[in-house]
């Protein structure tokens, strides 16, 4: 086999077992809080640099929606954010959002139902997945699409995409791909309300008063990696609340491969590199239940030929798995249907021992023809005048490729993939037309499904006593048990914003 298309497995302990669907998620951290966490936590300052009624941590999707829903709810509102520059992972995210009931879906002859994503959801997750949050999401997907699109002024494209997992196209996407099509929108919102965003500020502390009530944070401000035991701290009160809204971890290495031993520094991320664990830790720190820890979700359309979550995710997701095939270059045949979910994917993968080869034509490619000089000047997508040229260039046989094809392109005219079960209701065409593109892929850490339990009212739920911790709330990624084992793709958007929104509400009342 070549180098080229083969990984070192060798240098991978998570690849010991064979697929990654022998993951445990058991409770992590379990003894780590105590029942009222009245000991260090208890220790308010002298006196308080700055004081809001609701104090929000992260700047991404789920931060902001619950800023912008509590400063509408006439609170004082400052959005804190550890990096340098807002939105964190939201701003890298592929700008789709999964949405039942849409208009865009009606003018696209789509009929869509709760029930018809909860069966997804669940499959995808399992059936780990909270059932009331779960439903919550789908239920409120299209309210969530229409608060963007009608409040936010998110521009949205006319056409749906189909996301591995969901069984029914619903994936709304941004127009230009990217979640940042929300993030920035969300931003000049803030700004106009009123709201500031204080960036490079580490929370170093909740602060709880004596009757266990979250009540600020202790935090370093100017903060800069490696400082984050620095005891130059500013103190904020939070009169009302404090909502975390931080993210996952999937950055963390220690953390992550605490949960799963497997997931060393060997294995990339698309995360950015403030995806890490000190919120979440914290929160656990003050009594929060931690839930469903180590599962933690690989991209199967990540590229090793670029670095984090690059643009490979895009050709992949929109055209290659959509529109083309999925092959393991030892053998030249597909191994697993291009739209599964991402952990059926990312484990067929894995099982493989090879990086992956996705390939579409040229009317496959045009769902992300955007994208493509890009990808092309990077060389991360190649491009082929023949399928026997892509073969070469890839060590695989050009017959047994050619026949792969051709038995997949009978399959789309018939609209049946006896082999895989890959639905067709994108349109598909046969593969034919040159040029041909492809990619190279193996999965990378992606979307961390575990975090505090929170209830239906975005509340965080003591470990020991089962109530809610007053003062604190959480949306997002930082929260779990909405996904299960596996979160579907492009149901992220509509979780932060559905939970940030409701997060938002509440803590103005609280």
């Amino acid at each position: 086999m070549s180098t080229d298309t083969k990984t070192n497995l060798s240098r991978r302990h998570f690849l010991k077992a064979t697929s990654i669907t022998t993951a445990t998620a058991g409770l992590a951290l379990s003894g780590f809080a105590s029942a009222k966490t009245e000991s260090s936590c208890t220790s308010l300052p002298d006196k308080w640099d700055e004081t809001y009624d609701v104090v929000v941590v992260g700047s991404g999707f789920a931060g902001l929606s619950a800023a912008i829903e509590a400063k509408n709810a006439k609170s004082s509102v400052v959005v804190l954010e550890k990096m340098p520059v807002p939105g964190g992972n939201s701003t890298i995210n592929g700008g789709g959002m999964a949405v039942v009931g849409s208009d865009i879906q009606k003018a696209n002859g789509v009929t869509d139902s709760v029930d018809a994503m909860l069966a997804d959801m669940y499959k995808a997750g399992l059936g780990l997945n909270y059932p009331k949050q779960a439903r919550m999401v789908a239920e409120q997907s299209n309210d969530a699409f229409e608060w963007c699109r009608d409040y936010l002024g998110v521009k949205f494209k006319e056409k749906l995409a189909q996301f591995g997992g969901h069984s029914i196209p619903r994936t709304h996407t941004t127009y230009n791909q990217s979640g940042s099509g929300i993030v920035h929108p969300m931003l000049e919102k803030a700004k106009e309300l009123g709201i500031p965003l204080k960036k490079k500020v580490f929370v170093k502390r909740l602060i709880s008063n004596k009757e266990g009530r979250i009540v600020g944070l202790e935090v370093i401000t100017k903060f800069k990696p490696g400082k984050e035991n620095s005891t130059a701290t500013h103190f904020i009160k939070a009169n009302k609340g404090v909502v975390m809204a931080s993210g996952g971890f999937a950055t963390d290495v220690v953390y992550r491969s605490s949960q799963d031993p497997r997931l060393t520094e060997e294995l990339a991320t698309t995360n950015h590199m403030g995806a890490t664990s000190e919120c979440l830790k914290e929160m656990i720190r003050v009594g929060a239940n931690p839930v469903q820890l180590s599962w933690i979700q690989l991209g199967p359309w990540a590229s090793p030929d670029e670095k984090g979550f690059g643009l490979a995710p895009i050709f992949a997701a929109y055209s290659a798995f959509t529109h083309g095939v999925m092959v393991n270059p030892e053998t030249s045949e597909r191994f697993v249907d291009e739209l599964a979910d991402r952990k059926v994917r990312a484990d067929a993968i894995i099982k493989t021992g090879n990086v992956a080869v996705a390939i579409c034509d040229a009317k496959g490619v045009k769902a992300s023809m955007h994208v493509m000089p890009k990808l092309l000047d990077r060389k991360v997508v190649h491009t082929f005048d023949t399928i026997q040229a892509l073969a070469a260039h890839y060590n695989m046989s050009a017959k047994t490729l050619e026949a792969q094809i051709q038995r997949y392109n009978s399959y789309v005219l018939a609209k049946n993939d006896p082999e895989f079960n890959k639905p067709f209701s994108m349109n598909q065409q046969p593969i034919v037309e040159a040029p041909f593109y492809a990619v190279r892929l193996w999965p990378k850490a992606h979307h961390t499904m575990g975090g505090v339990e929170i209830d239906t009212e975005a509340r965080v739920i003591n470990i020991a006593t089962r109530e809610t911790i007053p003062g604190l709330f959480a949306c997002g990624e930082s929260t779990g048990g909405t996904h299960g084992a596996c979160r579907l793709g492009t149901v992220a958007i509509p979780d932060c914003i559905v939970f940030g929104r409701i997060a938002g509400k509440n803590v103005a009342k609280a």
